[in-house]
């Protein structure tokens, strides 16, 4: 069985640089532009790797054939003000398009998914969540494979978001991707669903 657990070990380098520096000297690696200083993650665990490539394979299908945008992966940066964050995977609908640039999207994009590790947990429900949430992010997933655990966040009229949760057969259902039915249990298989039996139940393909 494949050893699930990891430590990502971030390091920070304290000389403050400006947004395009750290484009320029940081572009393709795991890092996050923090009130310009540069923070650096280690590489991820192979669980971790092997859900976000689920994740990517599978929305990214569901996203094209309803044609409603584009699903990003890390490494790619968001700007959010004063902070740039690398999260695991986000949706940018077709109406935000123009927001995606080279190397970094300009603002909040509809959905972020963030798989956390150890040591990101109090960085992913603390600062990311409340950066997320007040820069108008629409949906948050956090996902917790350790302790099989994910939480659902829509953004309420009010600016804030709330929790929602699955449905009475563990299935949840996304308001940013409209028609997505995600079974939760798919996300703790120790070998993750075949992309096209995932489809066939979407019913994209026969």
């Amino acid at each position: 069985m494949l050893e699930v657990a990891e430590k990502r070990v971030s390091t920070v380098r304290k000389k403050k640089i400006s947004f395009e520096e750290f484009l320029t000297k940081f572009d393709g690696k795991h890092a996050e532009w923090i009130d310009g200083e540069v923070v650096e993650f280690m590489s991820a665990s192979y669980k971790h790797q092997d859900l976000s490539d689920f994740l990517v394979s599978v929305l990214r299908v569901f996203v094209e054939e309803n044609d409603l945008g584009v699903i990003v992966t890390a490494p790619m940066t968001i700007k959010l003000n004063d902070r740039g964050r690398e999260p695991d995977l986000f949706f940018v609908a077709k109406n935000q398009l123009e927001n995606l640039k080279k190397n970094y999207f300009d603002g909040a994009p509809d959905l972020i998914i963030e798989i956390i590790s150890p040591e990101s947990r109090g960085r992913d429900r603390g600062d990311k969540f409340y950066e997320y949430e007040t820069a108008g992010v629409q949906e948050y997933w956090i996902i917790d494979y350790e302790r099989e655990k994910v939480e659902f966040y829509s953004l309420d009229k009010d600016g804030y978001f709330q929790m929602v949760y699955a449905d009475e057969n563990n299935i949840f259902h996304s308001k940013v991707l409209p028609n997505l039915l995600l079974k939760v249990s798919w996300l703790w298989q120790e070998k993750l669903p075949n992309l096209l039996q995932v489809l066939k139940e979407w019913s994209l393909i026969k």
